[in-house]
């Protein structure tokens, strides 16, 4: 990642930029029409520790509504769910995912089993 510096040419220390993060708000992400596919999928992202101490693993998803929007949230499915939940959805909802269960156990929450065509993809 390049450093404020090199894109803004402003020298802007960690302290700063780490207080502006926390203070601004970041307004979810809206459909403008009805969601008539979805991908989901997941991973893992390694998190930085001083040196000598064990790396931490983060397990994190992602969703992407078709042409419109995307979210990623760590160890929070229900957050996920609840958002494309909220958006305007098509009958069938198209659902796209991998063969791996969380996934799955994801794009279960979206819409009833009914009203889902789900594609594996791998």
């Amino acid at each position: 990642m390049l450093p404020i510096f090199m894109l803004t040419g402003m020298k802007v220390s960690h302290s700063t930029q780490h207080r502006l993060v926390h203070r601004s708000e970041f307004p979810l992400a809206l459909a403008k029409e009805p969601v008539k596919a979805v991908s989901a999928d997941g991973g893992k992202v390694r998190l930085r520790t001083p040196k000598g101490e064990p790396s931490q693993w983060k397990d994190y998803k992602t969703v992407a509504l078709h042409s419109q929007v995307c979210m990623a949230a760590f160890h929070d499915n229900e957050f996920l769910v609840n958002w494309v939940k909220g958006k305007p959805l098509a009958n069938p909802l198209t659902c796209i995912g991998d063969g791996h269960p969380g996934v799955w156990n994801l794009i279960d929450g979206f819409a009833p089993p009914e009203c889902r065509r789900e594609v594996l993809d791998w």
